[in-house]
């Protein structure tokens, strides 16, 4: 990546100037740029977490985020910082303030939120990688939609200090990147090592649920990646995750989350009333009258399905699946189209979300002419590992390694 600012004609980036800093000089990053999604702070910039009133009552950042001072340290230009869904609660990706970046894979589609302006980043070859985060799939769908390489850690590998928060015991830093060994060099810098370490991963696991939830031409387009995986790990042993059904994970995942949103966020939604787009404030106003007792069911569930996972990912299995059942919404899909397509979507995006678990999505074919991705998920703390088995798959297939 030369240093010359490439012009962003798929508007990934928050208006205005743009916020740029030059790392160190020696590094694992050097000479890789980078964009950082808009709830990072960085020194002497706002952090405006895609809302005009959370800018406006909200100070200049006065130190930078750890993740993203990791990354300068190591070598790594920061090129400016992306648009997110407001407060970063929404997976299409749409900013009526900032402007909903383009899809640079599907212009015809949303690009995924919440970390919608860094995959746009990556997708349209503006920045090496870029750093987003997801709670409920915000890295994971972007990645899917705009045909990147994108990373959900381990729940708690990476430091959020500096960072906006909506669910904590959800949230996740992330990142999206160009190609697969990108992906695993900025997870050298920022993963603690894996635990145990070198342990080899497999055997190769495809759960049922969420190929049954997949609609057909999606599935079809990932048929070449699971053959190239099964090359590589040895034939997929079909496994159940979810005998109550991915609704009920979804159902889970929203009520516990949502409590948490408001916790986070509902003092200051509520002394400020803030102007929102479509769908935000009518989430914020569900997460606000969220039924205690569902939210209690929520967690306890998470505990339970935390504790089967883990025991079935323990030996080193890697679960494979569709990272999203579907490609991205066309911009002219209706908000109940929208909808529908975030409960299929999270259903799937819970599995990790719920147990903890890092996921790797890997641009693996296109259906209905736009991109869907292929997500490999492990056991918490094999993060590294499975970032080295996504640069094999890619060399397999021969697409970014």
């Amino acid at each position: 990546m030369n240093d010359t600012l490439a012009p962003d004609l798929v508007g990934a980036f928050v208006p205005g100037p743009r916020a740029e800093q030059r790392g160190a000089a020696e590094g694992p990053l050097a000479g890789l740029g980078f964009a950082i999604k808009d709830l990072y702070d960085l020194a002497g910039w706002p952090t405006t977490y895609g809302n005009p009133d959370w800018a406006r009552t909200h100070p200049v950042a006065a130190a930078t985020a750890p993740v993203v001072q990791a990354l300068l340290q190591a070598g790594g230009h920061l090129r400016g910082k992306t648009k997110t869904v407001e407060l970063a609660y929404g997976l299409t990706g749409e900013n009526v303030w900032h402007g909903t970046p383009t899809n640079p894979a599907a212009p015809d589609r949303f690009p995924g939120g919440s970390s919608c302006g860094s995959a746009a980043a990556v997708a349209a070859g503006l920045v090496d990688f870029a750093m987003g985060s997801d709670t409920g799939g915000s890295v994971r769908i972007p990645a899917s939609y705009c045909g990147t390489f994108g990373i959900r850690p381990s729940w708690g590998a990476i430091s959020l200090a500096g960072a906006c928060g909506l669910g904590p015991s959800f949230d996740t830093p992330g990142w999206f990147a160009g190609s697969a060994g990108v992906l695993e060099r900025v997870g050298g810098v920022l993963l603690p090592e894996d635990s145990p370490p070198g342990a080899p991963l497999g055997p190769l696991l495809k759960p049922e649920e969420p190929w049954v939830n997949v609609l057909p031409g999606t599935g079809l387009a990932l048929g070449g990646a699971m053959e190239a995986l099964q090359g590589l790990l040895g034939a997929a042993l079909p496994v159940g995750l979810a005998p109550e059904g991915l609704g009920a994970l979804y159902e889970h995942f929203r009520c516990a989350q949502a409590e948490e949103a408001w916790a986070t966020l509902g003092s200051w939604v509520a002394a400020t009333n803030p102007e929102f787009g479509p769908g935000v404030r009518e989430r914020f106003e569900a997460a606000r009258t969220m039924d205690p007792a569902k939210a209690a069911a929520g967690r306890a569930f998470r505990r339970v399905f935390q504790a089967r996972m883990r025991a079935l990912l323990a030996g080193g299995a890697v679960l494979a699946y569709p990272t999203s059942p579907a490609p991205a919404p066309k911009l002219s899909a209706s908000q109940a189209e929208q909808n529908l397509v975030r409960e299929m979507t999270m259903g799937v995006t819970a599995i990790a979300g719920l147990a903890g678990l890092p996921e790797v999505s890997i641009p693996a074919g296109r259906a209905e002419g736009a991109p869907v991705g292929l997500s490999l998920v492990a056991a918490p703390g094999r993060d590294r590992a499975l970032l080295a088995l996504a640069v094999r798959l890619a060399e397999a297939l021969g697409i970014g390694a």
